[in-house]
């Protein structure tokens, strides 16, 4: 534990929504949700405004439509939220050279590690930092917590939200911890939750009372250690520049079950020559292939199997995918279908399998088996050969609806064009589009 305040969290507000907000301006101030929007579909995030009515990530779309009906409901622009990303933690890394991302929206600083660093001028740095921030990403906003961990940092991030920071005073921790439901503690999710109330703990407080054995015994070994020293914010895990990838993977959800056998096997294929793209691409291989299912009635399973070496190959990859996929029963249908590596290495055993097939072109993957994808989906942008640059207001029916505007105009009119519209297309042509998307 350190003696001064030097650990900060930084997690950007409502992300994905308030990317959609800045960018459109007739969505300001009024309810969006972000995520899948087809009857399967799942809340990723929702802005402050849905959250009112009860909408929250994880919740399934059809819920939270059914919470608040009112809300715009969009696909993502994941272009637009890694831009937004790179220019928040760019600006983090301007802090000190120890920054730690835990995803698009979110890092920790080791602001000790940075040149200038003052423990009684902290709180001065947190709001320079905020307006930074708010200034460069063109309005979004974020909530900072400084504290002596890691632990105390992100549970500091959360007491002043939205656009808020709280610095802890070194001395003060266990003594602003205590009161808190136990879940404030990262990592105790729903059903540890219940195992503790149901020997009658639900305060972090209360957690302080059982011995290390006691919670080992409840929780398990692991678990129970480390609630048992988190509890008193015990934790002194230091601020990690680069985060190791454990694993590569991709997963899709099919539109309706799929029971075809010989379909599977080509989606498979075609995901595990996605994830050996991705393994070159940086640089790496792996042992451990993984196949993940969802049967029709929720229930998911994975398999896996380790091979000899680490490897790239997009043709070992997909082979054993399919052997993976041949072992599993399919009753009913699968809903969704993934695939992954892990057990990660930074070089290739390239003749541990001797010879093997030539690599095929990806293309040759039919795309009729690739869980189906709309052209064009509520929130993406599109641009009109005559009426300039918007979004996707909605689709269906072999007509689309486009609202022009950007984050740099006011709200724009809507028109309906068909869908095969030779002057209608997808992505930005301004200067400020996040990249050209292709469905």
């Amino acid at each position: 534990m350190r003696a001064e305040a030097s650990i900060m969290h930084l997690d950007l507000d409502a992300f994905f929504a308030s990317v959609e907000q800045r960018d459109k301006p007739s969505l300001r101030g009024k309810p969006v949700v972000v995520g899948g929007i087809g009857p399967r579909g799942v809340v990723s995030t929702a802005s402050y405004e849905a959250r009112v009515h009860g909408v929250r990530s994880a919740m399934r779309t059809t819920e939270a439509r059914a919470r608040c009906p009112h809300a715009a409901f969009l696909g993502g622009r994941f272009d637009a939220y890694r831009e937004a990303s790179r220019i928040v933690m760019d600006r983090l890394r301007e802090e000190s050279p120890l920054v730690e991302p835990l995803s698009l929206d979110e890092a920790f600083v080791d602001l000790a590690a940075g040149d200038d660093f003052d423990p009684a001028r902290v709180r001065d740095q947190v709001e320079r930092l905020r307006a930074d921030v708010e200034r460069l990403t063109g309005g979004l906003t974020a909530s900072v917590g400084v504290a002596s961990s890691k632990l105390m940092a992100k549970i500091a991030s959360e007491l002043e939200k939205p656009a808020g920071s709280f610095v802890v005073a070194p001395g003060s921790e266990q003594e602003l911890l205590g009161p808190m439901q136990v879940t404030a503690i990262p990592g105790v999710g729903p059903a540890t939750a219940e195992r503790l109330r149901r020997v009658g703990i639900t305060t972090v407080e209360e957690l302080r009372g059982p011995s290390p054995d006691e919670l080992a015994r409840l929780l398990g070994n692991a678990s129970g250690t480390s609630l048992y020293r988190l509890a008193r914010a015990d934790d002194d895990r230091p601020v990690v520049a680069e985060r190791e990838t454990k694993s590569v993977s991709v997963e899709d959800t099919f539109a309706t079950d799929v029971t075809d056998r010989a379909q599977l096997e080509l989606v498979a294929e075609r995901m595990a020559r996605r994830v050996a793209a991705r393994l070159a691409s940086h640089g790496l291989s792996g042992r451990t292939v993984t196949l993940k299912v969802r049967h029709h009635d929720f229930e998911t399973h994975t398999r896996s199997t380790t091979l000899a070496g680490p490897t790239d190959s997009a043709a070992l990859l997909a082979d054993t995918a399919r052997a993976l996929l041949a072992q599993t029963d399919l009753g009913g249908g699968l809903r969704l279908l993934g695939v992954g590596v892990s057990g990660l290495a930074d070089w290739v055993q390239d003749d541990l399998f001797g010879a093997s097939a030539p690599e095929e072109p990806d293309e040759d993957v039919p795309e009729a088996y690739e869980p189906e994808v709309p052209r064009w989906y509520p929130g993406m942008d599109a641009s009109h050969d005559e009426h300039g640059d918007g979004w996707v207001w909605g689709a269906g029916l072999g007509r689309v609806t486009v609202r022009f505007e950007t984050r740099h105009t006011p709200p724009g009119p809507v028109h309906t064009f068909r869908a095969d519209d030779p002057a209608l297309h997808a992505g930005h042509r301004g200067p400020d589009a996040p990249g050209t998307l292709h469905t």
